[in-house]
């Protein structure tokens, strides 16, 4: 049977619950557990595809194309876990299947409640992680803080579970805000109420994790320990990190977390071996060269937008070429609205040794993200586009290169003359109409830079993506130098352009970013920075 840790928080959001449970589950991994990892999300959405990710960060896609939260992709590159859709329930999916059950009279004409039928869904869906996984252990994330109205369910349904377990086989974690105030001062009074609020739902937490600036004194810990009826070695810091959240399992491990954990969990006294995080801090704290690329988005810029894209730059730039990245944002409204186009482009771009345009859905920004393709052509500047980034290529060569001024995508333009990006079904023989989402198969084409990088005619990538470049404009870019160097094996559209003539210029249809891993960096990304290193150079 499967145990549980059930990880909360308090006092305010964005104190960094994913990365906590990430690194927990990481911890378990090195010590030789089979781990699955959940996420429980207070919205009433039934999945985040609908969700801006201005409000909620990036929408992370699993192999079998379910749209979920951000966190599922830190869970994805602190472990080896395969993720599916059932790793992410919102409050939405549980009223959802609830309301399909009591419309199948599964509920005997009893009335439908809260407790125990919403709450009785939530323990089966996170029951149903260890027995379909068959994992040793399941690192449930709780969303929302101790406090939330959206939070009741979950809180009552983790307040059931450990006691229906018991308490060597369901643990609580719950992460709270040790603040410093003016003078220095550490203050321990917001993670004593936040303790109070979740033992008024009648949860005791296990262990503490105390978010602060640094680490807490022994005299601190015993305080907390007091106050909130826990062990003192049971109170554990989670400090601000130097250069990146992978400095975490070391922390904690140094901290004798995962000690912890297996003695609560009765899981045996096995060692930990961190040696692979260590040597990945080796790397990024002594680093051969320096690489700064460029990513031109919009969403103002928030960090959660592009998530993955910048974890699998900095993968392939640490693990993939022993090099410190910098990422310069660029914001392509901006570009855009300047007075001045061609200055404002040298001026972003002048201290930059690669582009990057991630995917991105809407008008906004739509010309300063199509000038930043343009000079990045034009100037043998290293090119990574995704999905967007890769249709804009084709944009872009039909407009200043093919001299199709109206030249566009239709969604954004309807009565464009020459739409090179449309929907499947807006195309001549294909009538598909439904976005494209999750793994699928890919056709490599021989003899071009794509196939170089992967070194395989089949590959299998995730996608999100629901336009797609009309082929019957494939030979009019073939001729300016825009060429095709992958296709879907299953229907045959357009997965991937590159420039002929330009050093490394490539856009992709799918989402490389979502598999990336600190260990093992994607191929395109690590071809990407190591062509970016040799334009500095």
């Amino acid at each position: 049977m499967s145990k549980y840790i059930l990880v909360t928080s308090g006092v305010c959001s964005s104190l960094g619950k994913g990365v906590a449970s990430s690194t927990i589950g990481s911890l378990l991994e090195c010590s030789g557990l089979k781990i699955a990892m959940m996420k429980c999300d207070p919205y009433i959405n039934v999945d985040a595809g609908n969700i801006s990710p201005y409000q909620h960060g990036e929408v992370y896609v699993t192999e079998d194309g379910a749209e979920t939260d951000l966190d599922l992709g830190n869970f994805s590159r602190f472990t080896s876990v395969n993720l599916s859709g059932e790793h992410c329930l919102t409050i939405g999916k549980v009223y959802e299947n609830v309301i399909k059950n009591e419309r199948a009279g599964r509920y005997n004409g009893r009335t439908v409640q809260v407790i125990p039928h919403i709450t009785d869904e939530i323990k089966r869906c996170i029951r149903h992680v260890g027995t379909s996984t068959g994992a040793d252990v399941v690192v449930v994330e709780i969303g929302g803080t101790v406090g939330d109205i959206e939070a009741v369910p979950y809180l009552e349904a983790t307040r059931q579970l450990v006691r229906e377990l018991g308490k060597n086989n369901a643990i609580s974690v719950h992460l709270t805000l040790v603040p410093v105030i003016t003078g220095g001062e550490l203050k321990s009074k917001p993670t004593q109420h936040s303790v109070k609020q979740l033992q008024e739902v009648g949860i005791q937490p296990d262990i503490l994790l105390c978010r602060c600036e640094g680490n807490i004194e022994a005299g601190m810990k015993r305080k907390i320990a007091l106050f909130c009826n826990v062990s003192e070695k049971s109170v554990f810091a989670s400090p601000d990190i130097e250069k990146s959240i992978y400095e975490l399992p070391v922390i904690f491990h140094e901290q004798g977390l995962d000690k912890i954990i297996l003695d609560k969990l009765e899981l045996g006294n096995g060692t930990t071996d961190i040696s692979k995080w260590t040597d990945f801090l080796s790397r990024l704290n002594n680093p051969e060269k320096t690489v700064r690329i460029a990513m031109v988005g919009k969403k103002d810029y928030l960090d959660n937008c592009y998530k993955s894209v910048q974890e699998s730059l900095f993968h392939a730039a640490v693990t993939g070429n022993s090099s410190a990245l910098s990422i310069k944002k660029i914001d392509a409204e901006n570009l855009e609205h300047s007075e001045n186009t061609q200055e404002a482009l040298e001026s972003a771009f002048a201290d930059v040794d690669g582009i990057v345009v991630p995917g991105n859905y809407g008008q906004r920004g739509f010309l300063g993200l199509l000038f930043a393709v343009r000079y990045a052509r034009e100037n043998k500047i290293p090119f990574l586009g995704i999905d967007l980034g890769m249709q804009l290529m084709a944009i872009d060569t039909a407009r200043n290169l093919c001299g199709w001024e109206d030249a566009d995508t239709t969604e954004f333009i309807q009565n464009s003359e020459h739409p090179v990006i449309s929907l499947p079904e807006e195309q001549t023989g294909l009538s598909d109409g439904v976005m494209k989402l999750g793994a699928g198969e890919i056709t490599v084409i021989p003899d071009t830079r794509l196939f170089s990088i992967y070194n395989n005619v089949g590959i299998s990538e995730r996608h999100r993506s629901k336009y797609t470049f009309d082929r019957r404009y494939t030979k009019d870019m073939t001729e300016h130098g825009l060429i095709t160097c992958a296709v879907s094996a299953s229907d045959g559209q357009t997965e991937g352009f590159e420039w002929q003539e330009h050093p490394w210029g490539i856009g992709v249809q799918y989402h490389p970013e979502f598999v990336s891993r600190p260990f093992k960096p994607h191929p395109l990304f690590t071809s990407f920075v190591r062509a970016c290193i040799s334009y500095r150079n």
